[in-house]
């Protein structure tokens, strides 16, 4: 679509980071996530609509398969809710790999499962040859109502690489023009976009309350907009776009600045933001900056605002080391804490968060959702670190009460230095926008104490 001179509004279903970049880079709008499990449902229908404006196609990336969301029992957090929340079709992608008729039982499968949801045809990936196409295609032509519209070869050239998060990030890996072009030039022989386009409504003007009509955003309160320093580069690249606009919209103006790079912190600043992202991947640079490390750690203990979440809470930790146990560096030791490497998923899965005590995201009893997903842990009894359970040890407290499924053990916690709090949630502050006017009314009122009051 980019290629034919479309303008492109692409999002990504589910709390993935990785994918959005990528389809960032290659559309060149920014992409956002859509979740019907973190954010309410007029967030989302309100993110599209204005998202999505003056574009000429909306293109919404699903999330595991049409139907995986949160459980195995409801459609919450699924790629099948959200096109019927947004009133969209749903392009239906099916693996050809070792099947030829019974992919009109996968197809028939899909399109009697939900009968709200509408499907706007089906395309077979990693299809052997054309003739391998036409033998899926026949079968479901006789069997099913779901148009088909194509197909895309198995091609080593396009595998792309990964690691133990994902997809290496559009940060790191520059996305050759070749490989673009072969993409273009699959879609443009195999798939019938045409037909695929003509199909398409116009995105129907949703009645629905503005975001901010749902969860009320509140400028901050002291009469100035504090300035907050974002993290930002190939080891802190996990942000969610709106929860900067969120900042934003809450009072905050917004300096980015990268701890790879940076000697120091930016100037007058009054607050830090550390999102998550590869710091194990980037341990000997980052600590490789022994001024910036120390000049966050002496700002955290000042008493200035900083979050951090995932990689950005083990940057603010006291020492990384890799998946084999090395040391990778000093990091900035306001938490006193050890962080390791595993070679195993330590944690994935939507949490829901409610605060214990009075933290930069709100007072005690506030609600917050996100998701968690990492590979690293805390060493256990490393500096001071709250035994399970415990409230507070060494000046750091644990302040966040974690909701769980029943028969799923979770070991998330949130942990609270003066005015820093870490932990590995990724918050989206969608999910309640008074979060983020907390974090910014938190870094206003350091900044009066910082400059003193407003003249007049």
């Amino acid at each position: 679509m980019k290629a034919k001179g479309m303008g492109v509004a692409p999002f990504k279903v589910g709390p993935d980071f990785i994918d959005p970049g990528l389809h960032t880079k290659v559309s060149g709008a920014v992409s956002y996530n859509l979740d019907s499990w973190m954010l309410p449902k007029a967030y989302n229908r309100s993110l599209f609509i204005e998202k999505s404006a003056g574009s000429d196609v909306a293109v919404v990336e699903g999330v595991m398969g049409l139907f995986d969301g949160y459980d195995a029992l409801s459609e919450k957090g699924s790629t099948a809710q959200m096109a019927k929340w947004l009133d969209l079709p749903v392009l239906l992608v099916v693996s050809a790999k070792g099947k030829a008729r019974s992919a009109a039982a996968i197809v028939k499968g899909f399109e009697t499962f939900d009968p709200d949801l509408k499907l706007a045809g089906v395309i077979f990936a990693q299809a052997g040859s054309e003739r391998h196409y036409h033998y899926l295609r026949d079968a479901v032509e006789q069997n099913c109502n779901t148009p088909c519209l194509g197909y895309l070869p198995k091609n080593e050239k396009i595998v792309m690489p990964e690691r133990h998060l994902g997809l290496v990030t559009a940060d790191e890996m520059p996305i050759p023009q070749e490989t673009l072009d072969i993409l273009v030039s699959m879609v443009d022989t195999h798939l019938d976009m045409d037909r695929l386009l003509a199909g398409l409504s116009e995105v129907s003007k949703i009645e629905t309350a503005d975001r901010e009509t749902e969860a009320p955003i509140h400028p901050a309160t002291t009469g100035r907009s504090p300035r907050i320093a974002v993290a930002r580069d190939k080891a802190f690249c996990f942000y969610y776009p709106d929860n900067i606009e969120i900042l934003q919209r809450s009072g905050a103006q917004i300096v980015y600045f990268s701890p790879l790079t940076a000697d120091a912190l930016p100037e007058d600043i009054d607050g830090i933001y550390f999102g998550g992202g590869y710091p194990e991947l980037n341990a000997a640079q980052l600590s490789a900056k022994p001024e910036l490390l120390a000049q966050v750690r002496s700002a955290g203990l000042d008493g200035m605002p900083i979050y951090g979440e995932c990689g950005g809470f083990m940057y603010l930790c006291r020492n990384l080391s890799d998946m084999d146990g090395n040391d990778g560096g000093r990091m900035c030791g306001i938490f006193d804490f050890d962080i390791k490497m595993s070679g195993r998923l330590r944690s994935l899965g939507y949490r829901e968060v409610t605060l214990k005590a009075d933290t930069l995201l709100g007072p005690a009893g506030t609600r917050i959702r996100g998701h968690e997903f990492h590979y690293s842990s805390i060493v256990p009894d490393s500096g001071g670190n709250p035994p399970k359970g415990a409230d507070s040890r060494d000046g750091v407290d644990s302040v966040y009460e974690v909701a769980s499924r029943a028969g799923q053990e979770i070991s998330l916690e949130g942990f609270q230095r003066e005015n820093t709090l870490g932990s590995y949630l990724h918050v989206h502050f969608g999910s309640n926008p008074k979060a983020a006017a907390s974090f910014v009314d938190h870094c206003a009122r350091y900044k009066k104490t910082r400059t003193g009051p407003v003249e007049g």
